[in-house]
């Protein structure tokens, strides 16, 4: 008999949605975290639905700061050149933004994505399906994460090339998702990027329609 949840749990997962954040390397604290919570991150991502039963994904956890290193020095890079990208107002709150926790963080997890060399299920119409299962793990592991009062932070601004190289992945291994991970001395009510007005909260009915877009 399949498992029932009740409404007590229901309002749990909402809460734990609600409150998941972006951590930051300026709020991570150097609290080691043990291989049980890293271990529990990751069965929550291998439970992540997957196109295909397809199971895409593979996880590189590091812990060795020579590794971090080389990655930090691939956002610095990074970070440089997208700041380039905003001008006026949005190039100041830019250089003012701590946007990772890469060498902060006690723990960093890559995440890539692995293609099959076969046709995949539910996936050869919409061949990105698989990056988006991938997509799918991460969010679990984030969720999971703040059920476990551990913070998450998703690193986008790095080389996703020299990311791969530091980690001596496969060729046609993809990386979708670079994960600081470790615990914080409390959580933000809001997101940072809100509070600070980098951009506004959607409403609602504004991105919501009813059969087609109007």
């Amino acid at each position: 008999m399949s498992q029932k949840f009740s409404e007590s749990d229901s309002q749990l997962l909402a809460e734990i949605i609600r409150l998941r954040r972006d951590v930051r390397g300026n709020r991570f604290l150097p609290k080691p975290v043990g291989d049980d919570i890293i271990d529990k991150l990751i069965d929550a991502a291998l439970n992540a639905p997957s196109v295909g039963y397809s199971q895409p994904w593979q996880f590189v956890v590091i812990r060795e700061d020579a590794t971090k290193q080389q990655v930090h020095q691939s956002f610095v890079k990074a970070n440089a050149a997208g700041r380039e990208q905003f001008t006026g107002n949005k190039n100041t709150q830019y250089s003012k933004l701590k946007l990772e926790g890469i060498l902060e963080a006690p723990v960093n997890l890559a995440v890539f994505y692995q293609s099959q060399s076969t046709p995949v299920l539910g996936q050869t119409s919409m061949p990105d399906m698989g990056r988006f299962s991938v997509v799918c793990a991460i969010q679990n592991i984030w969720l999971m994460a703040r059920s476990l009062n551990v913070g998450v932070g998703w690193v986008s601004i790095v080389d996703p090339d020299t990311v791969k190289q530091a980690l001596n992945a496969p060729q046609d291994a993809e990386l979708i998702g670079y994960l600081c991970i470790g615990y914080v001395e409390d959580f933000l009510d809001e997101p940072e990027l809100k509070t600070k007005g980098w951009e506004k909260q959607r409403n609602k009915a504004d991105v919501i329609f009813n059969e087609v877009f109007k």
